[in-house]
């Protein structure tokens, strides 16, 4: 086809009015092509070269028809590609179409086919069943027979065999459950009662532990090697684990309280003496036993002798609560049970024994008899002995003169009876401060003495004869007073062993940034004295302002040790404000106790904290002389070692502060009048902080 009939074909675009672009486009081409040419022919000379510009255009022109041309007929026959890829798809969907249909009929033909073919599958997994049930056969007609030998097994008590009986059966039953589909046939129905009953069997024999050591250790060996056997095994899917082990201890206990302590019968009155004799002979014996016999019959994770221990010291503890809960006992029963317990049994004849290993662990066992016990034991006691009254009474019968005798005699003998307890006391806890005789119980031991001296300082006014001197109980009230003291201190002494190494840090950097060391003493303390509320009022009170004033006392002496030197105002800050939230935080402790406000030694603090709080130094005599009307037993030493605490005062401002002293006024009527700065040694200070009239520079003259 000619260029002629190709413009022929091709439409005219004429430009008009709605090709605006085309024709701003060819204005601009004209308009680019005549500046070219006037700028490529301006001068006459290059007129000659016209042809050569006009054959090279036309080259081009030629050469830009050729690209397009070849782009189009690329572009032309992308597009007859594309056609012909879309008729190849057309074609091939079509033909997936028709084989999805005839799929699909295929299917529907299957489905009614696997509908007719459903009896014929049954019919197959039937014959299965047959099958494999033919092969079990020979075993399953024996299971009868092995059910009722395992049962004689068990009833011989042969425990080894008869669990490998009931394994096998087990497995047979396993074989038999996956190719009946879960079917469990009824031959099998009785196994699980056969276990049942060789788990009992298992039991008794744990339960007769300790008789079965003596006489026949091979058998309880079989029934505690079947128990941990059955106790590590991996159990069949879809049934319960049987923990033999757990099983076994708890028969193992149950079996040790019944030998004991399993009469209902309480001992009558006047035998309790004689049971709790018994049990002192019986018990070391149990324990004698479990460690030579029992325990090597049983795994070492057993713990054979800490489970004797802990069985008997429980079952012993719920019968005698069993005991108090009954009818009220003699004074003689009470009187002995009372010296059982807290003698007897612990002493080295029976638990505190230094045959019994320490995988005894008897320092873990609870109290035999509660604070309410032993009040209550006490309280019948002093009930039930006031025969000095009755002898007093009898006395005055005959006449005036033998009353008097008998009456002297009692308070002689009370008072004689008080001294010697109190001396047992002092050497009961000497003996275990020094590590002679461990009391587990050592603290509550002291709280029952405490509330036994107030009950029998409330009961000491019946010997109070009528007409007598006011003062004739004076001694003996004071024997008890100072009873009351002593124990008091010992507990103390107690509570400082525990909280001075906590102390051993403050103060410190650490006790500055932190309340972790004052919570720790908080912590020891609430758990020392949370049996405090079981003392009788108003000796609780006492004791537990006692404590308190203990706890600052440590304070105050760490205070006084001069292992801090603040570094700084932002150190004295934090001194300051850790004093003033330890003192709100031992408050609140004790207020949680149930100490009286009023009887509260922590605002002590409060008061170091203004000597350390102060910024202008010169106001320090002022402070020094409140410190002392508050607490006049406040020394030149401590007021000295304070404000060495300070760390910014000099030699003169430190002699200046401590001349407050001398030139005091008297203290304050209201004043504290106990005893706190002399109980607190101070170091001495440097001579050349002493003032010329102190005790300090007193000391220094007698040095020289």
């Amino acid at each position: 086809m000619d260029s002629a009939a190709k413009d022929e074909m091709q439409p005219e675009l004429s430009p008009g009015p709605e090709w605006p672009e085309q024709e701003r486009a060819e204005q601009l081409a004209r308009g680019a092509a005549l500046k070219w040419a006037s700028g490529i022919f301006y001068r006459p000379e290059q007129l000659a070269r016209l042809g050569q510009y006009r054959s090279r255009e036309v080259q081009r022109t030629c050469s830009l028809e050729a690209r397009l041309k070849s782009v189009v007929q690329s572009y032309l026959e992308g597009v007859q590609t594309g056609v012909w890829q879309l008729a190849q798809a057309i074609e091939a969907v079509q033909g997936t179409r028709e084989a999805l249909s005839q799929a699909r009929g295929l299917l529907q033909g299957m489905s009614q086919a696997l509908r007719t073919l459903q009896p014929l599958r049954e019919r197959v997994a039937q014959y299965k069943q047959l099958q494999a049930m033919s092969h079990l056969l020979p075993r399953l007609r024996a299971v009868p027979a092995a059910v009722a030998h395992t049962q004689t097994l068990i009833d011989a008590q042969q425990f080894l065999e008869a669990y490998m009986s009931l394994r096998e059966l087990e497995q047979l039953r396993e074989d038999t459950w996956a190719p009946l589909g879960g079917l469990e046939l009824p031959v099998f129905q009785g196994l699980d009662l056969l276990f049942e009953a060789l788990g009992q069997a298992v039991e008794a024999a744990a339960g007769a532990a300790g008789k079965l050591a003596r006489e026949d250790p091979a058998l309880l060996v079989a029934a505690v090697r079947v128990a941990e056997v059955e106790t590590g095994r991996t159990t069949p899917l879809g049934q319960v684990p049987r923990d033999w082990r757990q099983r076994c201890l708890r028969a193992l206990q149950e079996g040790l309280e019944q030998t004991h302590f399993g009469s209902p019968l309480l001992p009558a009155p006047g035998a309790l003496p004689g049971w709790l004799e018994a049990l002192r002979v019986a018990l070391p014996v149990e324990l004698a036993t479990a460690e030579a016999l029992v325990a090597p019959c049983c795994p070492p994770q057993y713990n054979v002798v800490q489970l004797w221990a802990h069985t008997l010291h429980s079952g012993l503890r719920r019968s005698l609560q069993h005991l108090l809960a009954g009818p009220e006992l003699e004074a003689a029963d009470a009187f002995a049970l009372l010296h059982w317990a807290l003698h007897v049994y612990l002493g080295q004849e029976m638990m505190g024994s230094l045959e019994l290993g320490p995988e005894a662990d008897v320092s873990q066992l609870e109290p035999l008899l509660t604070l309410e016990n032993i009040e209550q034991l006490e309280a019948t006691f002093v009930a039930n002995v006031q025969i000095l009254e009755e002898n007093i009474r009898v006395a005055s019968l005959v006449s005036e003169s033998l009353q008097q005798r008998v009456h002297g005699m009692a308070l002689s003998e009370l008072g004689i009876f008080l001294r010697s307890f109190s001396d047992a006391l002092i050497r009961f806890s000497r003996d275990h401060l020094r590590g002679k005789a461990m009391v587990p119980h050592y603290v509550p031991y002291l709280l029952a003495a405490l509330n036994h001296q107030s009950a029998l300082s409330s009961s000491v006014s019946v010997l109070q004869l009528d007409g007598a001197p006011s003062g004739a109980l004076a001694p003996v009230e004071a024997a008890l007073d100072k009873l009351q003291r002593r124990i008091c201190r010992l507990v103390l002494e107690a509570l400082q062993v525990e909280l001075q190494p906590l102390f051993a840090d403050l103060p410190s950097r650490q006790w500055l940034s932190s309340p972790e060391l004052l919570e720790s003493v908080c912590e020891r303390t609430g758990r020392f004295c949370r049996d405090f509320g079981r003392v009788r009022n108003p000796t609780v009170q006492l004791l537990l302002a006692e404590a308190e004033r203990a706890v600052v006392l440590q304070y105050l002496r760490a205070l006084m040790q001069g292992r801090l030197v603040c570094r700084g105002a932002d150190e004295r800050t934090q001194a300051a404000e850790r004093l003033r939230h330890d003192a709100a935080q031992l408050q609140q402790l004790f207020l949680g106790l149930g100490l009286e406000e009023n009887a509260h030694c922590a605002p002590v603090l409060l008061a170091l904290r203004e000597l350390l709080n102060l910024r202008d130094p010169a106001l320090l005599g002022l402070e020094v002389a409140g410190l002392q009307q508050q607490f006049p037993d406040v020394s030149e030493d401590h007021v000295s070692a304070l404000l060495g605490l300070r760390g910014d005062l000099s030699r003169e401002q430190q002699l200046a502060a401590l001349s407050s002293l001398q030139a005091a006024l008297p203290p304050s009527p209201r004043a504290s009048r106990r005893a706190l700065f002399s109980l607190v040694p101070a170091p001495a200070p440097a001579p050349a902080s002493c003032l010329p009239s102190g005790s300090c520079a007193r000391a220094r003259l007698l040095s020289e």
